[in-house]
């Protein structure tokens, strides 16, 4: 697509701050909510075991419905889905914040991540069709790469001063002052595209995929409060398998797939995908043990341990912007993305290093920094080739893949490293007298477990991004979208 063919050129870095703050908000739930539960939990009264559900279903519906929600922006029109995402995200979020019980809350999450999982890959595909010149499109995606790598770290920061200072409600009601105005000033913007061409939703296609990808998820939040052996683990991962085996069958005999093939078989961005869903897994242990540790351990408060993570978002943002822009445009994303993985990996050893006694400034920020430094170099870039060379027709669903492979990746991470976790206290309580001082260096033995199979994640991410990434860039003529050769 050409500057003259395109109806956003004239407005494409205003409408990038409508899909940043867009983004910012989708990332922020994802943790903002956590710092909270205590607070909600004693206002309206739930347990510890049922306190998982506010921020799984939330995931559920976000990581099961992200697929058919990417369609639905090719088939509908990019700027009604982004407006109606935004809008049905502020209502789910009002409900929450005004929820009077467990259930309502409950149901509330579960609603915005339906309409997360229709504004995500609303705001990307918008983005990937926008921003269409090499240099313009290496800077938007740094931009939003580096929203993508810092926002749940921001949603730490946020939640912290939001429960402290208001209520825990507030974590909730935030959402309105960011999707509102948002919403407005994206109807002004926006030009509305109809599709030329609008084939029938693949109903198969997207009955196997959401209910597959829900599988997932819901098998992964199973073991880790019901464990692995548990029937109920086991029998979602085996429906799961087999429903998105089935969903590849359908795919490839329909006329019209909801995910062609095309989209993920391609060398660079299914390798992006893996790369994404990799990180996804592996990030997981840097907010959550990490932010048990500085709380538990060091003795932070909510708004001090979100404080703790801002030299971290600092990097990220450095490195994300400088890897879009200037290396992977001249070194192409293999050697890119498999340089973060590998500085992603030692941080990770850094962090394994902490004890009951380590300070902050001795033993957690320099892993922060280096960890920002490898998510920066990852996120941005890999974004960028996941939405490389697609067709304009194919732009959401490409996008959607980006975010359901790091939903997924982030649910398989925290089951995963969860477990791993529990099961390090366990052993390590098991041949001692639980005093106060063995429990401290039980916990941190958890902590430096996950941080071990942390760092085992990414060095797997470093040998698969190694090996099915490109490794150089093609000559483009002006105008198109950047892709990278094999």
């Amino acid at each position: 697509m050409s500057r003259n063919d395109n109806p956003h050129y004239a407005r494409r870095w205003l409408i990038l701050g409508v899909i940043g703050l867009a983004q910012l908000m989708v990332v922020l739930d994802a943790t903002i909510v956590n710092i909270a539960l205590p607070s909600a939990q004693q206002a309206l009264g739930f347990g510890d075991d049922s306190r998982q559900w506010i921020v799984t279903a939330y995931a559920l519906s976000f990581g099961g419905l992200l697929l058919l929600g990417g369609r639905l922006g090719d088939l509908f029109g990019r700027k009604r889905v982004f407006i109606v995402g935004l809008i049905g995200f502020a209502a789910a979020s009002a409900i929450g914040g005004l929820a009077q019980g467990f259930g309502a809350l409950v149901a509330a999450r579960a609603l915005q991540g339906a309409f997360g999982a229709i504004l995500a890959p609303a705001a990307l595909s918008l983005l990937t069709t926008t921003f269409t010149e090499p240099k313009e499109r290496a800077t938007a995606f740094g931009v939003f790469g580096a929203i993508a790598g810092s926002g749940a770290a921001a949603g730490l920061l946020l939640g912290g001063v939001l429960t402290e200072y208001l209520s825990w409600r507030w974590c909730l009601y935030v959402n309105l002052v960011l999707s509102v105005p948002t919403a407005i000033v994206a109807a002004r913007l926006l030009h509305h595209e109809v599709a030329t061409n609008k084939p029938r939703v693949d109903v198969p296609g997207a009955l196997t995929s959401s209910l597959g990808l829900f599988g997932i998820v819901y098998g992964f939040s199973s073991a880790e409060t019901n464990g692995w052996g548990a029937g109920v683990t086991i029998g979602s991962l085996i429906a799961a398998v087999a429903l998105l085996v089935g969903f590849v069958v359908i795919e490839r005999r329909a006329e019209h797939p909801l995910l062609p093939m095309r989209v993920v078989l391609d060398r660079a961005r299914g390798g992006s995908y893996l790369a994404v869903g990799i990180v996804g897994a592996g990030m997981f242990g840097v907010f959550l043990f990490l932010t048990y540790y500085l709380q538990q351990t060091l003795g932070f408060s909510p708004v001090e341990t979100g404080l703790a993570f801002l030299p971290m978002m600092a990097t990220v943002m450095t490195f994300a912007t400088v890897g879009s822009t200037r290396l992977l445009p001249r070194f192409g994303p293999r050697p890119l993305l498999t340089l973060g993985m590998a500085i992603a990996t030692v941080a990770m050893l850094f962090f394994t290093q902490i004890g009951v006694d380590s300070t902050y400034a001795a033993h957690v920020l320099p892993g922060l920094l280096l960890m920002g430094a490898g998510l920066g170099l990852v996120m941005a870039p890999a974004m960028a080739t996941a939405t490389a060379g697609v067709r304009p027709s194919d732009a959401g669903v490409a996008s959607a893949m980006v975010n359901t492979g790091q939903q997924i990746g982030g649910s398989i991470g925290t089951a995963l490293l969860s477990s791993l976790a529990a099961s390090a206290v366990t052993s390590y309580v098991g041949t001692q007298r639980p005093t106060p001082d063995v429990l401290a260096h039980a916990a941190v033995h958890g902590y430096t477990t996950a941080f071990w199979w942390s760092a085992g994640i990414f060095a797997a991410g470093a040998l698969v991004c190694g090996i099915l990434l490109p490794s150089r860039v093609t000559e483009l003529e002006p105008g198109t979208m950047p892709a990278f050769a094999h």
